[in-house]
């Protein structure tokens, strides 16, 4: 049987094809795990801002119910010891409204 000898640029043309198609998978290899991982971060930047929400939503009901008028004044009447004000307390200011020239 006779071998046939492959010429030199045959031999560099085939090393060259076959690092390319190497360097080709290569590419695509890592490009497929980068969309994953990718994925995955949304994923994770997802949920984190749907936790972020809740909590918003949960801090806004608190500060709804520590804002309440009703607690205010119960508050202050308890703990600050404030009373309504006297009539003579109460200053009526017109704000310059109807006064004549």
């Amino acid at each position: 049987m006779v071998r046939k000898k492959f010429r030199r640029n045959e031999l560099v043309f085939g090393a060259l094809a076959v690092l390319l198609a190497i360097l080709v998978l290569t590419f695509y290899l890592w490009h497929i795990t980068e969309n994953i991982r990718l994925g995955y971060a949304i994923g994770e930047a997802e949920n984190q801002k749907e936790n972020i929400r809740d909590d918003i939503k949960k801090l806004e009901t608190k500060k709804a119910a520590l804002s309440s008028l009703e607690r205010v004044e119960k508050r202050a009447r308890e703990e600050l010891k404030l009373t309504d004000p006297r009539d003579d307390q109460i200053v009526y200011e017109d704000g310059g409204r109807n006064r004549i020239p």
